[in-house]
C-alpha cells in the first residue's frame, strides 16, 4: 500500500498499473456478530464509536466492469450512521440478498461490512470490459451500483430492480484504503479541489440535483421559491447552492443563528431560524399542531412578499412533513428523500388533494444526473461544504458527530491521504474560486 501512496504523492500516476495490488487493506467495518449490541436503546443513545471498527480486510476479487480504487479521502453520510446503529434494519440483510444474485456477488456476503458511499482517489485496476478508465486516473465515485440486466433500468437506472447504494447495500465501500466500485460509478475528480474536498459532494450533491433539478424530481425552474429544510447541513447546503445557481430563491430553514449565518454566506437572503422562532410542529409524540404549520406559512409569505414555496425540499421526514405539505403553494411539489427524523410521515391530505399538490419520492441519482452534478462542482459553480476532516482511525467519532447533528455541511475523512490540502491539479481555477472555497470551509 505504501508503494501506491508514494506513487500518488510523487505524481507518478503512470506507474500505478505496474504496482502490486495488496492482499489486504484497512477498512472501516461493522460486524455481523454485533448487530444486537444496541438492542433496547433509543436511536439517540446508539453510539457509532462502539460499532465501527478499523480492521484489516481481504482485497476482493475484481470482476468484469469493475474498478479497484486507492482511496485518498471519503466522507460521512447519514447512511453510514444508519449502518452503524443497525437502523432501520441491519445492512447485513442487504449483503445477504446481494450475495444470492450471482457467483461473483457472493463476495459481498461477509461477516463484516466495509462502509462508506463517497470517495476520491486513483484507479488502481480495472476489470474486463472497462474501456473509459485506466490505472492512474484520478476519480470520484457516485454511489449507485446497478447490474443493468433488467430493461426497467435502461430508461432510468434508479428504477432498475437491481440498483443498490454502494457502501450501504453493497460491501467494500469508500471508508477504507481501497474500494471496489462499478466502472460506471466513476467520474473525473474536480482538478481544483483537494482530495478531501472532492470526496464530499458525491452522494449529497447528486441526491440534491435529482431531487431539485432533474425531470425525475421537482424539475426546478428559474424564479421558483424553494423551501429547504436543514439548509446548512450535508444535503441542504447543496440544495441551497443548486437553487441559487439555477435562478431560484431558497427559503432556508435552519436551527441556530450560527447556521443562519452559514446560509447567508452562501448567498441566501430568506432565512427561518426555527429554534429562535420557536416552531414546535408536534404537541406530543402522536399529535401535530396545525397552528404551527400556519405560523410557518405566514412567515414564509412575509419573507417572499406573499408567495408560497413552489417546491419544498424535504428530508427530515416525520418531524416536518405535515408542515411541508401545508406550506407548499397550490399546485406545488413536495419532493422527499431520507427522513432522518423518522420514516413514518403524517400529513393532512386535504391540503394535498384539494390544492392539487404532489409528493415526489426521490432516491439518489442516475449516472447522468450524478455526472452533471459533478460537472457543476468541477466548473466551480457548486462548492464543497466541508466543515471538518477526520483521519480514518477516528471515523467512528465523525459518524457520531453526524448522528448527534454536531456537524455543519459535510464531514470528511482522510483515508490514504496523509494530510489535508493535497491533490490540487488546477491552481488557476482554485485561485479563481479561492474566496468561495474558503468561505465554505469556515464553518
Amino acid at each position: 500500500m505504501q508503494q501506491i501512496l508514494d506513487a500518488i504523492l510523487a505524481d507518478e500516476l503512470g506507474a500505478i498499473g505496474a504496482l502490486p495490488v495488496p492482499e489486504h487493506y484497512q477498512g472501516l467495518v461493522v460486524r455481523q456478530d454485533e448487530t444486537e449490541m444496541f438492542a433496547g436503546l433509543a436511536s439517540k443513545d446508539k453510539d457509532p464509536r462502539k460499532s465501527l471498527h478499523l480492521q484489516d480486510v481481504a482485497t476482493p476479487e475484481l470482476g468484469p466492469g469493475e474498478a479497484l480504487v486507492a482511496v485518498m479521502a471519503s466522507a460521512i453520510n447519514y447512511n453510514t450512521v444508519w449502518t452503524s446503529i443497525f437502523e432501520p434494519v441491519s445492512t447485513f440483510s442487504f449483503l445477504q440478498r446481494y450475495g444470492t444474485v450471482s457467483e461473483l456477488t457472493k463476495r459481498h456476503d461477509l461477516p463484516y461490512h466495509v462502509v462508506g458511499s463517497d470517495l476520491s482517489g486513483v484507479v488502481l485496476r480495472t476489470g474486463a470490459g472497462v474501456n473509459k478508465w485506466k490505472a492512474g486516473d484520478e476519480v470520484v465515485a457516485h454511489c449507485l451500483s446497478v447490474e443493468l440486466e433488467d430493461p426497467a433500468g435502461h430508461d432510468d437506472t434508479m428504477l432498475d430492480p437491481q440498483q443498490r447504494i454502494w457502501g450501504f447495500e453493497t460491501n467494500f465501500g469508500g471508508l477504507a484504503h481501497l474500494a471496489l466500485v462499478k466502472s460506471n460509478q466513476l467520474m473525473p475528480k474536480p482538478a481544483h479541489l483537494t482530495w478531501e474536498e472532492s470526496a464530499c459532494p458525491g452522494l449529497v450533491n447528486s441526491t440534491a440535483y435529482r431531487q431539485l433539478v432533474s425531470t425525475h424530481g421537482a424539475n426546478m425552474r428559474q424564479g421558483d421559491n424553494v423551501l429547504v429544510w436543514g439548509a446548512s447541513g450535508g444535503l441542504g447546503s447543496y440544495a441551497t447552492q443548486l437553487v441559487l445557481n439555477g435562478g431560484g430563491t431558497p427559503i432556508c430553514v435552519v436551527s441556530s443563528a450560527e447556521k443562519a449565518e452559514i446560509v447567508r454566506s452562501m448567498g441566501a437572503e430568506l432565512v427561518v431560524d426555527r429554534a429562535a422562532e420557536g416552531y414546535a410542529f408536534w404537541r406530543d409524540e402522536n399529535t401535530q399542531d396545525p397552528k404551527e404549520w400556519q405560523r410557518l406559512g405566514a412567515r414564509i409569505r412575509e419573507l417572499t412578499g406573499g408567495e408560497d414555496p413552489d417546491i419544498v425540499f424535504e428530508h427530515p421526514g416525520r418531524e416536518t412533513f405535515g408542515a411541508s405539505v401545508y406550506v407548499a403553494r397550490r399546485g406545488g411539489t413536495i419532493v422527499t428523500c431520507a427522513s432522518t427524523s423518522g420514516f413514518r410521515h403524517e400529513y393532512d391530505n386535504r391540503y394535498l388533494w384539494m390544492s392539487l399538490k404532489r409528493i415526489v419520492g426521490s432516491h439518489f441519482a442516475n449516472y447522468q444526473e450524478a455526472w452533471l452534478a459533478n460537472r457543476l462542482v468541477a466548473r466551480g459553480r457548486i462548492h464543497p461544504t466541508l466543515s471538518r476532516t477526520y483521519p480514518l482511525a477516528e471515523a467512528g467519532t465523525a459518524a457520531s458527530d453526524v448522528h448527534r447533528n454536531l456537524h455543519q455541511g459535510k464531514v470528511g475523512v482522510l483515508c490514504l491521504a496523509p494530510q489535508e490540502g493535497l491533490g490540487v491539479r488546477d491552481e488557476r481555477l482554485r485561485a479563481r474560486h479561492a474566496t468561495a472555497l474558503q468561505r465554505f470551509r469556515n464553518r
